[in-house]
């Protein structure tokens, strides 16, 4: 485990003290868990962006397997 230090705001720190005396955690367990869980929409948002931008690379190609498909389908529908 690391040792941190970390300056707060004020209003930021009186709100952490509050919630962590009534949810009945120590300080170091709360900010451990909301660094967690920012961590892991920091991590679903930097997904999200790469699937965006790696759709984008591959969104010419996949129009045109798209249109094969379309005309393999109205061929069958021929026969």
């Amino acid at each position: 485990m690391k040792t941190l230090s970390l300056r707060l705001n004020d209003t930021i720190f009186q709100e952490t003290e509050k919630v962590v005396s009534i949810v009945h955690k120590t300080r170091n367990k709360y900010i451990s868990e909301a660094i967690d869980y920012y961590n892991r929409i920091q991590k679903q948002a930097l997904l999200a962006k790469r699937l965006e931008k790696e759709s984008e690379l591959v969104k010419d190609e996949s129009m045109k397997v798209l249109i094969e498909f379309e005309a393999l389908n109205d061929n069958n529908k021929a026969i």
